[in-house]
């Protein structure tokens, strides 16, 4: 498990059936209501998001970011807020 997979979300969003561009326009939307040092856990089984659109995103933020790919081609997404 890594840094941000080990604690506990103080939200999740299942984004599970929505395609791109639904996941990051929705993980934006959330994140814009959480604090600084707060998590987001997406459920997501969208690879462009899970894979592309998401970690750019959120690197271009500056956020920690974190996936763990799980079996069925799903992620759980991590998302922490800076």
């Amino acid at each position: 498990m890594g840094e941000l997979s080990s604690k506990t979300p103080d939200q999740v969003l299942d984004v599970l059936g929505r395609v791109c561009p639904y996941p990051l326009v929705l993980s934006k939307k959330a994140l814009e209501k959480m604090s600084s040092g707060q998590l987001l856990k997406v459920l997501c089984d969208a690879p462009a998001s899970a894979e592309d659109s998401l970690p750019k995103w959120a690197e271009k933020q500056g956020y920690k970011f974190e996936s763990v790919k799980l079996p069925g081609d799903t992620w759980d997404i991590y998302i922490q807020k800076s």
